[in-house]
């Protein structure tokens, strides 16, 4: 699959780790003012290929998760997993051809009580 950020600078291929009927929301402090649909990809199963160096970095907490972001147009393209560092998440919205709407009612996660705060 596809994905790139609204400018087009950053394009990632990817196999998902899931039907991207499972993408789900996370509602920790981040992830809620951020607002996108992930869908798991494991890491060996993810491809920038071409933008990587658009890519900004935005850690915080744990230092776990790895949140990325188009340095030119600010669109989030994809993060490595707080709980589980062996897979990313991809946006939802940013996969080209998919529109999130059509997966509705996507499930929200509890990042509040995350495992990793305990």
């Amino acid at each position: 699959m596809k994905l790139t950020c609204h400018c087009g600078a950053v394009e990632l291929r990817f196999e998902p780790g899931h039907p991207l009927n499972e993408a789900s929301r996370c509602d920790c402090s981040f992830c809620r003012r951020r607002g996108a649909a992930a869908v798991m990809v494991p890491l060996a199963q993810l491809e920038i290929v071409r933008g990587e160096d658009m890519l900004t970095l935005y850690e915080w907490g744990t230092w776990t998760a790895k949140h990325y972001f188009c340095s030119v147009c600010g669109i989030y393209t994809h993060h490595r997993r707080r709980s589980d560092p062996t897979q990313y998440a991809v946006n939802l919205g940013a996969i080209e051809g998919v529109n999130p709407r059509d997966y509705e009612p996507i499930r929200w996660t509890d990042g509040v009580n995350h495992i990793s705060d305990r």
